[in-house]
């Protein structure tokens, strides 16, 4: 008679966990785990390939942030293709406690978690950065603030690529000067890549 393996779990606590697979870079391949909360939805592999797709020269040596992180999997997919550092910005204790937990497993020393609202972490100050993944979850209609805080914030400039992820039916206005450079909708979920 054959046994099972034991479910994954997490500790502390012993809740269960789930999984994502980092799909290029160094990490390739390695599965991460995220708390798995509801209405947590990382992006899928195919979006997140093709996202990574687009900015593929844009990413060695790149300053990123990843606001409403969540699972992590855009920041983490970011560091393992080359990205200098990622700001993990996540309001879920839980997560981002996993996340934390993650960055030490993957030795990701260019990852940083802060556990806070994103409007607060956007008052801040700090360093600019080159690419913005803004990915909130889809019931909090949180895309319009969110883009105008990011502007406020003073840490974006020139050149700055934001990546947006929504439903395929919301209507996004974007700052004055900003240019989609790409888009692409799969299923309910729409993807646009802009250049500020």
């Amino acid at each position: 008679m054959s046994r099972r393996p034991p479910p994954k779990m997490n500790k502390p606590g012993n809740a269960p966990v789930s999984q994502l697979r980092i799909i290029g870079g160094l990490w390739r391949g390695r599965k991460v785990a995220f708390a798995p909360i509801e209405g947590l939805r990382p992006t899928g592999d195919r979006l997140r390939e093709t996202l990574f797709n687009w900015l593929q020269f844009y990413l060695p040596g790149a300053r990123c942030l990843d606001l409403f992180a969540g699972s992590g999997a855009l920041g983490l997919e970011a560091l393992s293709r080359g990205a200098a550092a990622v700001d993990f910005v996540e309001l879920d204790r839980g997560a981002a406690q996993m996340l934390r937990q993650q960055l030490d497993l993957l030795k990701a020393d260019g990852g940083k978690v802060h556990n806070c609202p994103a409007e607060v972490f956007l008052a801040q100050p700090g360093d600019a950065w080159n690419l913005v993944f803004i990915d909130p979850p889809f019931a909090g209609d949180l895309w319009q603030s969110t883009l105008q805080a990011l502007v406020d914030s003073g840490r974006i400039g020139s050149g700055t690529i934001v990546y947006v992820e929504s439903p395929r039916d919301a209507l996004i206005s974007t700052p004055p000067g900003w240019q989609l450079e790409k888009e692409k909708q799969a299923g309910q979920v729409c993807m646009r890549l802009f250049t500020v």
